[in-house]
């Protein structure tokens, strides 16, 4: 249903060369989880989640605006194991076809029913205020020496958890929940977006590249100040044996530095914690297990995810 639409988008015709790019990003892969979050959520409160498509289509466009100007301020290489758009093409193709797609991204959140389409747009602001906060710390931070385990919780919590919160309540919100239960579920997927950070981080040193679509080690190599970093450096800084090694070299002294100091299983540990967290704002609804059961499913499946 979600590709369906992602493929049936009716694209401006004037210039052509700025919308391929955007089909390039769409048609990259991705688990296309937020949009999936939208239908889900709607779905625990109605059988007819028709409504909800468009919105949810237009996060998974916005979601993938903020990845394709994310890797040009990262420099990245590759994206679910293609060239990224801005190497592809170049960085002033991947700024502008980025901001097309964030006004396309609005263009469909606005044809959400007007029953409910002023607080969905509030949602939907509020997401995007909040992302742009969490990279800006993001990149900050590579250039900070010391920065807390609590402020790097929360500047993940800004830039991958509130879309997966926001994701929830907006397809709650369409479907006519009460406000307590899209709250629930917005609580539910922030903790959700953590474990999915975190298990990011993990992935960036343990994950298989084929698997993964992005270089291994990629974080350890831009300075990035990731939870496995942040553990390691509060109990030993790690040696200057580090420097002067090939890139290879580097990466495979970083992740054993990480096993060695417990950044590894502390890491994972909070992962599965708050996973639990997660699981927990669901027994807050009080509704049957079958009709959660999706997502408890999908909380289950993030934990151990590889890709």
């Amino acid at each position: 249903m979600i590709q369906k639409g992602l493929d049936n988008i009716d694209y401006p015709t004037l210039a052509p060369n700025l919308f391929e790019p955007v089909k390039y990003m769409l048609e990259g892969g991705g688990k296309r989880v937020r949009p999936t979050l939208v239908l889900m959520a709607a779905n625990l409160f109605t059988d007819d989640i028709q409504d909800a498509v468009i919105p949810a289509i237009g996060l998974e466009m916005y979601h993938n605006f903020t990845l394709l100007h994310d890797d040009v301020m990262d420099k990245a290489p590759e994206r679910h194991g293609r060239k990224t758009v801005h190497l592809r093409w170049n960085e002033n193709v991947a700024i502008l076809s980025g901001d097309a797609m964030q006004a396309l991204s609005y263009q469909l959140i606005a044809r959400t029913p007007s029953y409910c389409l002023k607080e969905v747009l509030d949602i939907f602001n509020q997401n995007n205020i909040e992302i742009d906060q969490g990279q800006q710390l993001d990149m900050e931070f590579e250039n900070r020496g010391n920065v807390t385990l609590p402020e790097y919780i929360e500047m993940i919590r800004l830039k991958t958890s509130v879309m997966l919160g926001a994701a929830l309540k907006m397809g709650a919100v369409i479907a006519k929940a009460t406000p307590e239960q899209a709250q629930i579920l917005y609580d539910f997927g922030v903790n959700l977006g953590l474990a999915f950070q975190l298990q990011d981080d993990w992935l960036d040193c343990w994950g298989d590249p084929k698997t993964f679509g992005k270089r291994i080690g990629g974080d350890i190599l831009c300075n990035k100040k990731t939870y496995l970093r942040i553990k390691a450096e509060s109990k030993l800084m790690p040696p200057s044996t580090f420097r002067g090694q090939t890139e290879e070299q580097y990466i495979e002294m970083y992740k054993n530095y990480f096993i060695m100091t417990g950044a590894e299983v502390s890491c994972r540990n909070a992962i599965s914690e708050y996973v639990a967290k997660a699981n927990e704002c669901l027994n807050r609804l009080n509704m049957p297990d079958e009709k959660l059961s999706l997502l408890k499913s999908l909380a289950a499946k993030l934990e151990n995810r590889n890709a």
